[in-house]
């Protein structure tokens, strides 16, 4: 199993922004008694053409989980996906980086529910949100899918009752436009955002593995405003 904590003189590349790697500090509080989320699996499509797009920001939250816990990703072709072992808040959690496309996704997360046993209230599916501003991140159980297709696929696979890990990359306006818009990279101010957005998420995940999804989701819907929430000055 992987050490916890900070990886000394270990740096990370998410999206093309390097920082120090560094843990969380948080406070123990006792576990729910409602399931955790034993599985995260991060959506988006494989291969290096795709890896700064808007549309894998599922792949950058698990890649920073792991390279901040001391994880890493290893093939496991039967499961369809990359896959990471990593201790985090006190419980032993898996990483998966699914290697089907995008609207292939519910693939994987059958796959991986069915090999370890685990129940759908113990996954938590991270993905981007066109619906919530650039950076702003939201934690929910269960709903639609909203038009998005990795969400699409998994719910007609397992069912809807997974939890969701919403990373807000703002919509582009137009319906026409949005393939486009997802399956790019954003711009420099944006990706900061996003990646600020992510730090907030590593924490609440945190949170949830150690104190149950109340306490992580208040953690993270009140956290101070982001730029993006706050809108133009003026």
């Amino acid at each position: 199993m992987f050490p916890t904590g900070s990886v000394p003189g270990l740096r990370a590349s998410i999206a093309g922004k390097t920082f120090p790697l560094t843990r969380r500090q948080s406070v123990t509080r006792p576990v729910s008694a409602s399931p955790q989320p034993l599985v995260i699996i991060g959506l988006g499509n494989p291969g290096p053409q795709h890896a700064g797009d808007r549309h894998n920001v599922g792949f950058w939250l698990v890649d920073q989980l792991a390279a901040q816990h001391g994880g890493r990703f290893a093939a496991q072709r039967r499961l369809l996906a990359e896959e990471c072992a990593i201790q985090l808040g006190g419980q032993s959690l898996r990483l998966f980086k699914p290697t089907t496309f995008m609207n292939r996704s519910g693939q994987c997360v059958r796959a991986v529910m069915d090999f370890y046993k685990v129940p759908v209230e113990s996954l938590l599916l991270v993905h981007d949100e066109l619906d919530l501003p650039v950076g702003t991140v939201r934690l929910k159980r269960g709903g639609g899918h909203g038009g998005h297709n990795g969400l699409r696929d998994a719910v007609a696979h397992c069912g809807a009752d997974f939890l969701r890990l919403r990373v807000g990359i703002g919509h582009p306006g137009h319906k026409s436009q949005v393939v486009d818009y997802v399956l790019h990279a954003p711009g420099k101010a944006e990706r900061l955002l996003i990646l600020d957005g992510l730090d907030a998420a590593a924490g609440a995940i945190e949170t949830l593995a150690r104190s149950g999804l109340d306490k992580a989701m208040q953690q993270l819907h009140t956290a101070a405003p982001t730029p993006a929430d706050l809108g133009p000055a003026g």
